[in-house]
């Protein structure tokens, strides 16, 4: 099933237009990079030619690329050649235009100089693509960020560069459009967004029966995929497990982290978070209203499925051998899960905020995040989840996650809270929740969940 990347396609549909030129695609393991291309390379009306690059010698890719060529028949026969410079330049004198696609181009470099590779290639772009368009495809995000950076042999040598995110929550509720919005959070909190992981769900089952039969289940493919495929071969050594074992279900400050981890306060925490943050691994968010304030940094790791896993699942190994999946759900994750995929929820209302303000449908808006608040008078800080940032004030958005629809009472006990704090004047108060409101009160924002998943039409 092919779902969402429409501004992905139309991206690489305009790269396809004209050859003479070189395309950058990157996104972590599973997220979708190979079937975006192999969909482009459809409609492309050009010759094409897909290889993967193999854990080997430049020798085995070379080849391995030769043979893929005389596979789709670009080449009469497997001829020898000395280098990828060689080969594209046999390619040039070609009467017929080619799209090519190097994937996993980061396996080129596993026992290679790095620096020879990209230059091999710089040479490639500059000088053997008169009538190629060629892909650079890749999951080791770290390795594929650093040609883009000024000093790599391949900075400035691509005509665009498609970084390929996970879906989004909007678009993951394809998969299962016959839920309720109360379960369509449910889903995509626990699950997120990656294809791989969306496809393997049963949309007629409930969300218990899916992680029981997917994430739970120690011979599930989703399993493997959470317990070793999310971790890069270039991580490992960065005691990365640890780090996301602490972060868990919530955002962690980095002193947090050091005293979960028990960690000497030497800075050396932050050399191992850098590489994680730079792999989109975990993410590093500050308050709107303390850019600048290191101190009040979380840290959170961007996954969802993740999220579930090292908060439910890594520590609790063995009791999931030995009590199956079923009792360990019922003993482990039940008791919590509301909690845990309400914490997810705020994050797909900031999206939701995200997506309207792309949509011009939040003028004036400065910027959409957590706001932090420590107020003298009442002695009390923390932080609001969904905030909005406007030159005249914050609107602060309480998310709800509840079974039933939220009522006056509730509504009113938030207010309450939000106006006791001085530090600050609040624009506007509202409120977001999964299943609506018994009832409304005038001067107070209201969004239900339905409201999440309507298609926006910029006007």
């Amino acid at each position: 099933m092919f779902i969402g990347r429409e501004d992905e396609l139309h991206a690489l549909a305009e790269f396809f237009a004209s050859p003479n030129r070189a395309c950058m695609v990157y996104g972590k393991r599973k997220v979708g990079k190979t079937t975006l291309i192999k969909q482009a390379l459809t409609v492309c009306g050009k010759r094409t030619v897909y290889y993967e690059c193999v854990k080997g010698s430049l020798r085995e890719n070379i080849d391995g690329f030769v043979a893929e060529l005389v596979r789709e028949k670009i080449l009469p026969a497997p001829l020898i050649f000395e280098n990828f410079g060689d080969v594209f330049a046999y390619l040039n004198t070609l009467p017929f235009e080619i799209a090519a696609v190097i994937d996993e181009y980061p396996y080129l470099k596993a026992l290679e100089n790095a620096q020879k590779v990209d230059s091999v290639f710089q040479s490639v772009i500059d000088n053997r693509l008169k009538n190629i368009c060629l892909i650079l495809s890749g999951s080791h995000i770290g390795m594929m960020k650093e040609m883009f950076r000024e000093g790599n042999s391949l900075y400035g040598r691509f005509h665009s560069v498609i970084r390929l995110a996970e879906l989004s929550y909007q678009d993951c509720a394809a998969f299962y459009p016959k839920k309720t919005v109360y379960d369509k959070i449910a889903f995509y909190s626990v699950f997120g967004g990656s294809p791989y992981v969306n496809e393997m769900l049963d949309g007629k089952k409930d969300l218990r029966e899916n992680i029981i039969g997917t994430i739970l289940n120690t011979a599930s493919p989703l399993y493997l995929y959470a317990s070793h495929l999310l971790m890069s071969d270039f991580t490992s050594s960065l005691q990365a497990e640890r780090i996301f074992s602490v972060l868990g279900n919530s955002a962690k400050r980095y002193t947090e982290i050091e005293n979960r981890l028990g960690a000497e306060k030497t800075g050396s925490l932050n050399k191992q978070l850098k590489p994680l943050i730079e792999m989109e691994q975990v993410r590093r968010t500050l308050p709107i209203n303390r850019p600048h304030d290191d101190k009040k940094a979380a840290y959170e790791l961007n996954d969802n499925l993740m999220h579930f896993y090292y908060t439910y699942v890594y520590k609790q190994k063995s009791a999931l051998e030995m009590l199956g999946a079923a009792a360990f759900y019922d003993e482990y994750v039940a008791a919590t899960l509301t909690e845990f995929i309400s914490r997810r929820f705020e994050e797909i209302c900031r999206s939701y905020f995200s997506r309207l303000a792309k949509s011009g449908k939040l003028p004036g808006i400065r910027n959409i995040g957590r706001y932090y608040y420590d107020d003298p008078a009442t002695k009390t800080n923390g932080e609001f989840d969904v905030a909005l940032e406007y030159d005249d004030g914050c609107e602060i958005w309480e998310v709800k996650y509840l079974k039933a629809p939220m009522d006056l009472s509730a509504q009113h006990r938030e207010i309450g809270r939000i106006r006791a704090i001085r530090e600050f004047s609040v624009a506007k108060i509202g409120f977001i929740s999964a299943v609506g409101f018994a009832e409304k009160e005038d001067g107070i924002g209201y969004i239900d969940g339905s409201a999440l998943y309507e298609t926006l039409i910029r006007k």
